[in-house]
């Protein structure tokens, strides 16, 4: 089967910290992905920059290493072609220096999309912004890509926000979250609004609750430090886990058009109930993982790879939220995440009502639930879990059997990564899988109590062994509802 590629007008990108950990492992390889399926004209550049005084050749290099780290099976002709796409401008953003050499390659063809992504920490967001802006590289066929995390609470997210809009323009600004960029989140929204089988079903009248995951079993690694000045709230729950529970709950947009698609997000966002220090005790999990073992062997505990003694950084928290409004009122909705679990899992679990009435004997055996389970990674699918006759003479015995589509099965393609689709959007213009300044704000709102309570309690983050499935407080709060997370993920 083959997949339809829809070009794109020639444009510059330039990538900010070119030399970074998102770039060696993410942003060469996607657009390496793109140039060889024909999707990048061939006039289009590609300018990267740090601080290391690379010349274009050394950089070719640098990048030819990664992407051969990353790719298992490179096509020579379109890798000589993607690198001669690369041009190495070095740029200390803090010193002021090389934003001249910059300016001059760029308006070369000042008539052309114009791409920034800012592929650095957030603390030089506004930094670079702000260069940007004083080496007159802003028309109005420029865009600038934000990576996560946007702020620390909502008051800093708010100053970044002004800062950069000082330079872009809202249309301007892409926030980019790759978790939207994933081929399964674009199926819920295909499986919700191309399809007239679930959109009557997807209320409360005919669905229990939802559980959202996104487990790790690695930890943080070499991002310890960053990681214990955010953990679990921020670097995860607050965009992505919040983003999917958009795409979820909220009401069917008049169209696929930007606007239309983050005005329906918004709604939701502001329809979750609010959190006062009571229910943070009561609804909400925070726990750290101590040293414990994976499939790899024995794995320190987090204190451990920090350098510390004590730290009250959340590696995972479990949360209990509810969305005020008449779709959703009474259906919880679960949310998980965390650092050194079981398994690496994202998947998103619509659990349906019971049937009203069998009409089955016991000698049928037990009528579960129907189930819709939405993988996101890894082995990216959509089953749907339901009842059946077993097979054979003997009576009617029932049991539970998925219908169950892999992508990878199902399509027999590459499954393309997130950032090349993103990245591309970006190319087009099309904002429609990337936040809007007031997402971020309502998301914060949501998110600040929760941190404001943990922090005047001082409370120690709950501890749990690596390699197994978070504190057995997560397990009591769903359970103490009557209902257990999702066995999709043991």
């Amino acid at each position: 089967m083959a997949v339809r590629v829809i070009a794109v007008d020639d444009f510059d990108l330039v990538v900010f910290g070119g030399t970074g950990d998102l770039a060696h492992r993410k942003l060469l390889p996607a657009l390496y992905f793109r140039d060889l399926d024909g999707q990048i004209p061939d006039a289009a550049r590609i300018l990267v920059t740090s601080r290391r005084e690379f010349s274009s050749g050394e950089y070719r290099t640098w990048a030819e290493e990664a992407l051969r780290e990353h790719i298992k099976d490179l096509d020579d002709a379109a890798l000589t072609r993607f690198l001669g796409r690369l041009t190495y401008v070095a740029i200390d953003v803090a010193a002021d220096a090389g934003w001249a050499e910059l300016g001059k390659i760029l308006n070369e063809r000042p008539d052309v999309v114009r791409a920034f992504y800012l592929a650095v920490s957030p603390d030089i967001f506004g930094t670079i912004c702000a260069g940007i802006g004083k080496a007159g590289l802003v028309n109005a066929n420029t865009r600038v890509v934000i990576e996560k995390p946007i702020g620390k609470d909502g008051q800093s997210a708010k100053a970044l926000n002004e800062t950069i809009g000082k330079v872009f323009q809202e249309h301007q600004i892409f926030r980019i979250d790759h978790y939207l960029g994933k081929e399964t989140v674009q199926n819920l929204m295909a499986l919700r609004f191309a399809n007239a089988l679930f959109e009557p079903l997807w209320n409360a009248a005919h669905i229990d609750h939802v559980q959202i995951t996104v487990a790790e079993s690695l930890g943080v690694g070499g991002r310890a430090g960053y990681y214990d000045t955010a953990g679990a709230l921020r670097d995860m729950v607050q965009n992505h886990i919040l983003q999917l529970l958009c795409l979820v709950a909220m009401e069917p947009p008049a169209s696929m058009d930007a606007d239309s698609v983050r005005d329906e997000k918004l709604k939701v966002l502001k329809a979750l109930a609010p959190f006062t220090p009571e229910l943070v005790e009561k609804h909400i999990v925070r726990g750290q993982y101590k040293a414990g073992a994976s499939s790899g062997g024995a794995v320190p505990g987090y204190l451990e790879e920090l350098g510390r003694d004590d730290s009250l950084t959340e590696t995972f928290v479990a949360i209990k939220a509810e969305i005020a409004n008449w779709r959703w009122s009474g259906v919880p909705f679960y949310l998980r995440t965390g650092k050194r679990l079981a398994t690496r899992v994202s998947e998103i679990v619509v659990q349906f009502r019971p049937i009203p009435h069998s009409i089955f004997g016991s000698e049928a055996g037990v009528i579960t639930d129907n189930r819709l389970v939405i993988r996101l990674q890894p082995d990216e699918g959509v089953k749907m879990e339901i009842m059946i006759k077993d097979p054979g003479p003997g009576g009617m015995r029932l049991r539970r059997v998925p219908l169950d589509m892999s992508f990878a099965n199902a399509f027999k393609v590459r499954n393309p990564d997130a950032y090349e689709r993103l990245i591309m959007d970006v190319i087009r213009g099309n904002q429609t899988l990337f936040m809007r300044r007031d997402e971020v704000d309502a998301a914060w709102q949501w998110i600040d109590p929760i941190l404001e309570s943990w922090s005047a309690t001082k409370d120690q983050p709950k501890g749990y062994t690596a390699g197994t499935w978070g504190p057995s407080a997560s397990i009591a709060l769903i359970e103490r509802d009557g209902r257990t997370w999702s066995e999709e993920n043991a």
